[in-house]
């Protein structure tokens, strides 16, 4: 069994999972952020050519995750998709993988600035967000403090120097107040937590990046973060 990782947001214990999502035990909600479903093939119209596998990646590692975890409900914070024409590119065996998955739980797709139109005949309940038990879902953070918030949208990174060699890694970031997920995705990138995109949602030293590792999180102070 994986070691987990605990925090309290708004008076509620959430566990980081290792996957790079968020898991409600309370109310067994399984939260992830940032899919980019059809990336590839977003790339490929535009003749920039990457292998075709990301969404069957994506939805193989989702599907893992809820065998594991058998969520009631499952969050999707926005940029499920990499485009709004990406529902329609998906490949019916991945159309049905989506089904599947939706069987049997609620299953929420939030708006995201990649997808801001809920995506034609998969299912599920479209929202701009959601506010349920003293927390509140949305794809970007906002700028002013929000209590219980938590989001996407920045894939967050963390990178620190050990050895004389640098080690870079997805990233869960919390102050405590609001938490920012990493991508989900098997073909996002990230940025780093110490850019400057990150600077109004927490004070210079006040949060804490947890590192997503092989079979743990490594949780890290701003101190010994490494710019890129």
């Amino acid at each position: 069994m994986l070691p987990e990782t605990h925090i309290a947001l708004s008076g509620r214990e959430l566990v980081l999972d290792v996957s790079g999502a968020l898991w409600d035990p309370a109310s067994r909600m399984l939260v992830v952020a940032d899919l980019h479903l059809e990336k590839a093939s977003s790339f490929g119209r535009r003749r920039t050519f990457l292998p075709p596998y990301d969404s069957a990646a994506t939805l193989a590692a989702l599907h893992n995750l809820i065998l594991r975890r058998k969520p009631k409900t499952v969050i999707c914070l926005g940029d499920s998709f990499h485009d709004g024409g990406g529902p329609e590119r998906l490949a019916e065996i991945d159309r049905g993988k989506i089904a599947a998955l939706q069987t049997g739980r609620d299953w929420i797709w939030l708006a995201g600035n990649h997808d801001p139109a809920p995506p034609p005949g998969l299912g599920g309940e479209c929202l701009a967000e959601l506010s349920i038990n003293g927390l509140t879902f949305r794809h970007e953070p906002e700028d002013a403090m929000a209590h219980g918030e938590i989001a996407g949208h920045l894939h967050p990174c963390g990178k620190i120097a050990r050895r004389g060699r640098s080690v870079r890694r997805r990233a869960f970031v919390t102050d405590g107040t609001r938490l920012i997920l990493p991508s989900f995705g098997a073909l996002t990138g990230g940025l780093n937590v110490l850019d400057r995109a990150f600077a109004g949602l927490f004070a210079r030293r006040g949060f804490i990046a947890f590192l997503v590792g092989a079979d743990r999180l490594y949780p890290v102070a701003p101190a010994s973060l490494r710019p890129d």
